[in-house]
């Protein structure tokens, strides 16, 4: 990796100086674009002790999930539990720690982080346990509490298609968290199913500019489908 060109050829390099204890910071929504080769190295690699932010924490052996397996995510922040039974199991006996923040919240603190904004005032989690702890203040008769925004050491995030410069395009819902994760990490790595040359992409399309790409890898993905209906 040299210049503006973001490549790199392995995902052992794509996540270099990841170790204990950092902060990852993951794109995704349920199992709609979700980074999952590069969850995989997390787990190739071992490192322990993680806080780990994102909506949720994938499912029982795919995902994020696999790093409860392995133990080792220390600290969950996201908005739900889902359907993830071991996430539930590790919450309930108070082995992992997990901070749930409702969702318009934690995009707002990723958004946030990534623009450089400490803390912001909203009134959602006002009178609820949310709140507790935290700074109240009244605005046009209306109470609101002071949260903290986010950033981590690593954003690890699935983009569809970018270019070598790091531009990405993420494709439909998969938009989801991934874009703000991308701005809020120290080192943001991007893993895509194509990458192209720099300007066959619609600057119009791009929805992450490569300013806030480090590194960029191309993957293969399952895809999984988190729940899958059929008529009877």
């Amino acid at each position: 990796m040299s210049g503006l060109d973001k490549r790199v050829g392995s995902y052992e390099e794509a996540l270099a100086g990841l170790t204990d204890g950092m902060t990852v910071l993951a794109g995704g929504f349920g199992l709609c674009g979700i980074p999952e080769n590069l969850i995989g190295e997390i787990r190739r690699r071992g490192v322990r002790d993680l806080t780990v932010v994102s909506n949720n924490c994938g499912v029982d052996g795919f995902g994020l999930g696999v790093l409860l397996e392995d133990r080792q995510i220390r600290k969950m922040i996201a908005s739900y539990v889902g359907e993830n039974a071991l996430f539930e199991q590790q919450l309930l006996s108070g082995e992992l720690e997990v901070e749930l923040t409702p969702q318009g919240t934690l995009a707002e603190k990723l958004r946030a982080g990534g623009a450089g904004i400490p803390a912001f005032f909203t009134a959602t989690g006002y009178g609820t346990p949310v709140a507790e702890g935290k700074e109240v203040r009244e605005f046009d008769g209306r109470k609101y509490i002071l949260e903290p925004s986010i950033t981590g050491d690593f954003a690890i995030v699935k983009g569809w298609k970018a270019d070598y410069y790091g531009n990405v395009i993420y494709r439909h819902t998969a938009q989801n968290f991934n874009p703000m994760v991308a701005t809020a990490g120290r080192i943001t790595v991007v893993e895509v199913e194509e990458i192209v040359e720099p300007g066959e992409l619609d600057p119009a399309q791009i929805h992450t500019p490569g300013i806030y790409v480090d590194r960029l890898i191309c993957g293969r993905f399952e895809k999984r489908i988190e729940k899958r209906t059929l008529r009877a």
